[in-house]
């Protein structure tokens, strides 16, 4: 894919790095919510208890350009599976309905 909107100043986060920290970022909810399971089972309202959730993720999820992306290509019509045979049964319809007419 092009390269030309990238921005050249910031070098990219190693992918060891990135891996790393959301390694760690799973471990810390699964020990959280381990500790959550074994509070509830102990006899403190499920309510009660504060449940984990992510304090990190990838730097392409708080990317500002991908929300001005939100919305989705238009299907492209020709990349679909079927799209020749629906084409040649939209023909043979036709045909037979102005056999019929």
């Amino acid at each position: 894919m092009s390269q030309r909107h990238r921005n050249q100043d910031l070098a990219p986060v190693p992918r060891a790095d990135v891996r790393a920290h959301a390694h760690n970022e799973r471990h810390r909810v699964n020990s959280e919510l381990h500790l959550w399971e074994e509070a509830v089972r102990h006899g403190v309202e499920p309510l009660d208890v504060e449940e984990p959730g992510p304090n990190w993720k990838p730097v392409h999820h708080h990317d500002a350009t991908q929300s001005d992306k939100g919305r989705r290509a238009p299907l492209k019509h020709w990349k679909t599976k079927d799209w020749k045979r629906r084409t040649a049964m939209r023909r043979q319809r036709a045909a037979a309905w102005s056999l019929l007419g």
